[in-house]
């Protein structure tokens, strides 16, 4: 799987585990150069509270257009760390 914004590969894996429909990259397979620290996070009944990260690609600014789980619940231990895209990011094969 690929997480594709602007043209430019953010993520590229074939380890994702996917979770209501979403797939999320391993931490090592995803760029880190192209995300920056959002203050931004909400909360899942069953995940636990998310973290987000604003993706910088080519002089674009997409805000808090992916997300991660630092400490899931049990339920979404799986998950921990991984990070998920949304806000016009393709992911595909």
């Amino acid at each position: 799987m690929k997480a594709i914004w602007q043209g430019q590969v953010i993520a590229e894996s074939d380890q994702t585990i996917v979770v209501e429909g979403n797939h999320y990259f391993p931490p090592s397979a995803v760029d880190r150069t192209l995300l920056v620290d959002s203050e931004t996070t909400s909360v899942c009944p069953w995940k636990g509270t998310a973290n987000y990260y604003t993706l910088h690609v080519g002089g674009e600014v997409n805000r808090d257009a992916a997300w991660y789980y630092p400490t899931p619940k049990k339920a979404a231990a799986e998950i921990e760390g991984y990070i998920a895209f949304w806000r016009g990011v393709e992911v595909v094969e």
